[in-house]
């Protein structure tokens, strides 16, 4: 009888604990009732779950595989380079990008702020001190970010939706845009919904101080928890400030869909794209070494600026591998590549930033 009293004790203290720290709120709810009916009248969502307009690549398929992991350089061996910035300061006639590391950024315009997919937790993933940021990367706080006029994400996993970032930010958010579904998980973490605004592939809208934002395809996938893939959406962006155009990618793996957005929305000013995180086991979700190029001459994009890289370790590549193998497959291209330091500014028509800061192991 005592140990049983002892082993529900530490059952009741463990879940309390995990309750304690968000986990269970963290991992949010999918679309239901009339949510739920909503989406299940639109084209690209298909017996119970969103789909992708490219067939996606067949298991069975060539996978790429690493011929040397060197595992001892997956995670950086110093702290990665940053830059303190005020950004309640920030001021320019042209947008101006601020990358926080992986794939959060925030875009001051005259227009408005704009945050995208922030994770200011130090982690990603519902349980804090897993996947840990690397250090260097977690100088940047929810507290540090000026008044946002429009949030934006771009799906629903951990290392782009954080739960715990915009609990933190909720009331400095004017307007959120996202793709369809989850607009629930914002909801139930109390989110206003008449401040949500969920879009499905080549919808729009604009902002009060007049940013025009258009969701657009990638290929990619959606889940919070295992065997519930695709209730949500995921999407990229085109984000339009008085006369600036900026592509911001998403996750997603290399397809038509980066020629399409290129005669429909193009050219752009500035293209935000992944060039991180790529893996055998997901070789469909994510573009490959150097791909991030050639979807910015896709998308007919002046500048290529990478993200999704630098942060965290979630595959098994060397940290600095895909901006090493992206610089040459940019100069093949002739596509200037933009390569700042986290927390360093860049205004759009000044020099690209292209100080090599990463050259360690």
């Amino acid at each position: 009888m005592i140990r049983q009293n002892l082993c529900w004790f530490i059952g009741v203290a463990l879940l309390a604990s995990i309750a304690g720290c968000g986990v269970v709120r963290s991992v949010g709810k999918n679309p239901r009732g009339a949510d739920l009916s909503r989406i299940d009248t639109v084209a690209n969502y298909k017996n119970g779950a969103f789909d992708n307009e490219a067939e996606r690549a067949d298991s069975t398929k060539k996978r790429w595989v690493f011929l040397d992991k060197h595992p001892k350089t997956i995670k950086p061996s110093s702290a990665i380079p940053w830059v303190k910035t005020d950004l309640k300061a920030l001021a320019a006639p042209a947008p101006t990008i601020v990358w926080f590391g992986h794939s959060s950024l925030l875009i001051k315009t005259l227009q408005g702020n704009i945050l995208i997919d922030p994770i200011f937790s130090n982690h990603a993933g519902p349980v804090p001190r897993v996947m840990k940021a690397f250090p260097g990367t977690m100088n940047y706080h929810a507290e540090d970010m000026p008044p946002i006029d429009v949030l934006i994400i771009s799906h629903d996993h951990y290392d782009h939706l954080d739960y715990r970032t915009l609990r933190k930010l909720r009331n400095k958010i004017r307007l959120a845009v996202v793709p369809l579904g989850i607009g629930s998980d914002l909801v139930y973490w109390g989110f206003d919904r008449k401040k949500i605004i969920e879009l499905n592939w080549h919808q729009s809208t604009t902002s009060p101080g007049g940013i025009k934002i258009t969701a657009a395809p990638s290929r990619h996938k959606s889940n919070r928890t295992y065997g519930k893939e695709n209730k949500t959406l995921w999407a990229s962006y085109i984000i339009q400030s008085n006369n600036y155009k900026i592509y911001f990618g998403g996750d997603g793996g290399y397809g038509p869909q980066f020629k399409d957005i290129g005669k429909r929305y193009g050219p752009f000013d500035l293209a935000l794209l992944e060039c991180g995180q790529y893996s055998p086991n997901w070789p469909w979700t994510h573009l490959w070494l150097g791909q991030a190029a050639q979807a910015a001459a896709d998308v007919n994009a002046k500048m290529l600026q990478p993200i999704h890289w630098a942060k965290f370790k979630e595959a098994e590549h060397p940290w600095n591998e895909p901006i090493e193998k992206l610089v040459p497959a940019a100069q093949k291209l002739n596509i200037p590549l933009n390569v700042p330091q986290i927390g360093e500014p860049y205004t759009l028509g000044d020099p690209p930033k292209t100080a090599v800061w990463w050259d360690f192991k």
